[in-house]
Order: C-alpha cells, then sequence, then structure tokens
C-alpha cells in the first residue's frame, strides 16, 4: 500500500465533498478515517466512488431565480445513531438549501458516543 496514492485520492475526494458534491460527503469521510492504516480494501472502496463521481460530473446545483412561494432557507439535519463499528460514534449531518438548491452541507463523525438516539441527535 506504499506505492498506492490513498491519501492523494481521499483528499481530491474531500475536495469535491466540500465543493460540489454534497452527495459523496458522507462516504469520502467514512474512508478518511483510515488515512492513517489504509489497506486494499480500502482503496478498492475508494474506486467506485471515482466511478460515481466521472459518472456524474454532468450532474449540478441547481437554483430556482424565483423565490416567491417557497422558503428562503430550508435546513434538513440528521444523525445517525452509532454507525462507526470501531467507536460507537454516531455522525451528524446536514446541508441548507436555498432557491431549492444546496447551498451548504456538513458530515462529522461526533467526538462522544451517544448512548440513545435522543442524546445523538
Amino acid at each position: 500500500m506504499s506505492k498506492v496514492p490513498y491519501l492523494s485520492a481521499v483528499g481530491s475526494l474531500q475536495y469535491l465533498a466540500w465543493m460540489t458534491c454534497p452527495d459523496i460527503a458522507h462516504s469520502v469521510a467514512y474512508l478518511a478515517h483510515f488515512n492513517a492504516n489504509s489497506g486494499p480494501a480500502h482503496w478498492n472502496a475508494l474506486k467506485p466512488l471515482f466511478r460515481y463521481v466521472k459518472g456524474t460530473s454532468n450532474h449540478k446545483l441547481t437554483y430556482r431565480g424565483n423565490l416567491a412561494g417557497f422558503e428562503p432557507l430550508i435546513t434538513y439535519t440528521d444523525v445517525s445513531h452509532g454507525d462507526c463499528v470501531d467507536t460507537g460514534r454516531s455522525t451528524a449531518v446536514f446541508v441548507t438549501m436555498m432557491a431549492e438548491g444546496a447551498i451548504s452541507w456538513y458530515s462529522k463523525l461526533q467526538t462522544i458516543v451517544a448512548l440513545s438516539t435522543t442524546e445523538a441527535e
């Protein structure tokens, strides 16, 4: 694995996730957990993600020009309770939308272990 550009690949995907592809943010954040000790299974998990990005390169975020009848800003948030099998920590995500298009998104593993779904949220 020393000759495989795993860190560069994850870094490139993180840039895309932060700038233009909110749909890959969770997957990239999960794969980044293995930056220090990646193996062939992690590299093989990256390949379909690159194929997905290549196949959806013509997709784009769109915004409506007329805001009449729409809420100006809508934020959706969710937490997946205990989805990290190694640590038991939860992942918190949110997306903020304006004019029916995403303007901000975030996905992060929480710093503490939540004992219930209510505590995680």
